[in-house]
């Protein structure tokens, strides 16, 4: 029963960070589409700009917390200390990169309002 436990949550921490991927991927690919049509487009506004940076910000914050789903996750099945701890200094890390991607996000969204007025 153990076994069985311990390969459905790898499995489970494996489609995290498969979902993590495609969330990730799929963004870089629409901020790289939107990137193009503005530079095509030849727009200096700063708020369209402003506002694709921050999409891809706002993906890559959810692709992170896939992330981080998957390495808890990982925690439960994790036999060493060794290896528990190496997980702990990757979550402290994926949340320090969230928490400050967060705080740069929710600035953006702040300057947006003002910038349209």
């Amino acid at each position: 029963m153990q076994d069985l436990f311990k390969q459905w949550t790898t499995y489970l921490a494996q489609g995290s960070e498969a979902c993590a991927a495609v969330l990730i991927g799929l963004a870089v690919v629409e901020a790289t589409v939107r990137s193009v049509l503005l530079f095509v487009r030849r727009s200096t506004a700063d708020t369209t700009r402003e506002a694709a940076r921050l999409r891809l910000g706002q993906w890559l914050a959810l692709g992170l917390e896939f992330e981080l789903a998957a390495d808890v996750l990982r925690t439960t099945i994790t036999p060493t200390w060794n290896e528990i701890g190496q997980l702990a200094a990757i979550i402290v890390l994926r949340t320090a990169l969230n928490y400050f991607l967060q705080k740069e996000i929710d600035k953006s969204s702040e300057r947006a309002p003002n910038a349209a007025a």
